[in-house]
């Protein structure tokens, strides 16, 4: 029984960051996109630390299957901020000629 209190506590708690995210993302003006992005990407490595800890505890099979789908998702998040950040600090360079 104490398994599935755990695992209604970390479902919940992933739920709710699912629709907060959500809805704050969707509040930003898209202009505003890229340097959020940027930005977002210390907290981004810090969802991933705790993701990680999370999928490595094995608390249940599930929570374990939805740790590593949220480190999977937390990866591509970093990994995709740093390529826009990237690219458009690469448009304030001059031109190579």
């Amino acid at each position: 029984m104490e398994e599935l209190s755990i695992f209604v506590k970390a479902l919940t708690v992933f739920v709710l960051a699912l629709f907060v995210g959500f809805e704050v993302i969707r509040k930003v003006p898209p202009l505003l996109h890229t340097p959020l992005m940027s930005g977002a990407n210390a907290i981004s490595g810090i969802t991933l630390v705790g993701t990680l800890v999370t999928a490595g505890q094995h608390l249940t099979l599930f929570t374990t299957i939805l740790g590593v789908v949220a480190v999977a998702m937390a990866t591509a998040n970093v990994v995709g901020g740093f390529l826009v950040t990237h690219r458009m600090l690469g448009m304030f360079r001059g031109r190579k000629t």
